[in-house]
């Protein structure tokens, strides 16, 4: 007849080896599923990505009123020859006169309105959305978006 022995070192081993399990599950649980963000699945297919233009306000310690404005999201990614549809929306500010750095496009976007923007990048890097009534800190600024092209 065979005996089982429990001895202090195997029941150390036993609980290590649940402890990794146990923590290995919980890793595995917590780790990103990644899900893309869109799927563009034809490549004629126009990509929509909404802005709006916001505001914050505050007063200082000795009563003076600031403000600045901004678009938001303030970053949006794209790729190289990919067509896109931006949509700007006017929630704080009466109008902002915009232009995109390193492209002819210009235009206005008017409080309550929308502004449509057709993109197209050929050459990947940084392009710069300013708003040409709030360029600078006089101005409550600088209210700039970054649309950052990559291949």
């Amino acid at each position: 007849m065979n005996f089982f022995v429990v001895t202090r070192k195997s029941i150390v081993k036993v609980i290590a080896v649940v402890l990794f399990l146990l923590a290995a599950f919980i890793w595995y649980s917590f780790q990103a599923k990644v899900t893309p963000a869109f799927n563009v699945t034809n490549a004629q297919e126009v990509r929509e990505i909404h802005l709006v233009t916001g505001e914050f306000t505050t007063s200082t310690e000795d009563g003076e009123e600031i403000e600045a404005y901004r678009f938001d999201p303030g970053t949006i990614n794209v790729k190289t020859g990919e067509q896109v549809r931006l949509k700007i929306f006017g929630v704080n500010g009466e109008e902002h006169p915009f232009s995109i750095e390193g492209t002819n496009i210009q235009g206005t976007i008017m409080k309550g309105k929308e502004t449509v923007v057709p993109l197209q990048f050929d050459k990947p890097g940084t392009y710069r959305l300013i708003c040409h009534s709030h360029q600078d800190y006089e101005h409550h600024g600088p209210m700039i978006a970054y649309i950052v092209v990559s291949e």
